[in-house]
């Protein structure tokens, strides 16, 4: 049963690019949410339609909403901002099109969301090839009630809100491999402390192809991570309060410490990504 009856739809905004593999699992996940005023917003970013795909596995629903970025390989900022101009709803939420939305997801969030500003859930990384789980961002009993700049900046799995599009900061089409840190951080000034649900209703799917899986994952993150620095620099990124500019920056350099290990660790071979670097560590 429904349990949205009067409550505020949302535009999930799916970043398409390569995506025809597991795009129908990302979908259908959204069609298993008991919160039934969503629309899915699905973004071709490589020039290719997905709807063929969709009805191939059965799937026409008048809640799929299809555009592009008008680009191949525009980049996952650039296919979100054009879901973004798209989205007709008053929430919104990004899955992965290569991720899942645990059942109970959006009656869980958009509430919360709708009420503060966002709210953000607990998230399990899972091993794509077999589904065995890898960690999750919180274990048991550690997950704060809510999330500030500072809890956000202290994690090492990527977090995916629910927001109200009236403070949706929208993506930094020139900030690549970490573009959901800096989004995170910019809404997190805007909102202040957010509720964080401990469940994991976010299914985070690690891929081999996948950009973290790739030999120059590393060095991605590290030319992201000094263009971040450079930006909080110039501009700030957008951010307002000082403290958490100033706060951002000692948690880019800290990141750059962490990716420097995994690196090391990557080129021994004792991890096949980031996430089960981190995992190995204890983190």
């Amino acid at each position: 049963m429904s349990r949205n009856a009067a409550g505020p739809g949302v535009s999930v905004v799916i970043a398409a690019h390569h995506a025809h593999a597991t795009i129908v699992r990302a979908v259908t996940s959204l069609l298993a949410q008991d919160w039934i005023a969503w629309e899915a917003v699905v973004v071709s970013d490589d020039g290719t339609d997905y709807r063929p795909t969709l009805r191939n596995a059965g799937i026409a629903d008048p809640r799929l909403i299809f555009t592009d970025t008008g680009r191949i390989g525009a980049g996952a900022p650039a296919a979100r901002n054009a879901g973004l101009v798209a989205a007709r709803q008053d929430m919104v939420a990004v899955l992965d099109a290569d991720d899942r939305f645990r059942p109970g997801r959006l009656s869980t969030l958009v509430p919360l969301a709708s009420d503060r500003g966002a709210a953000f859930d607990n998230v399990a990384v899972v091993r794509d090839e077999d589904g065995s789980p890898l960690r999750s961002l919180y274990g048991d009993g550690r997950a704060p009630a809510e999330v500030d700049a500072d809890v956000f900046l202290a994690t090492s799995v990527p977090m995916f809100p629910v927001l109200r599009r009236d403070v949706a900061p929208g993506w930094d089409e020139d900030v690549t491999f970490c573009d959901d840190v800096v989004f995170n951080v910019r809404l997190l000034d805007a909102t202040g402390p957010v509720p964080l649900v401990p469940e994991p209703f976010y299914e985070y799917r690690q891929r081999a192809g996948s950009i973290t899986f790739s030999a120059d994952s590393g060095e991605r993150a590290e030319r992201c991570y000094r263009h971040v620095l450079d930006r909080l620099a110039e501009d700030g990124l957008g951010i307002s309060d000082p403290g958490i500019r100033e706060r951002f920056t000692r948690a880019i350099a800290a990141k750059r410490a962490r990716n420097a290990a995994y690196e090391a660790a990557f080129k021994a071979g004792r991890c096949a990504n980031f996430q089960e670097f981190l995992s190995q560590a204890g983190e």
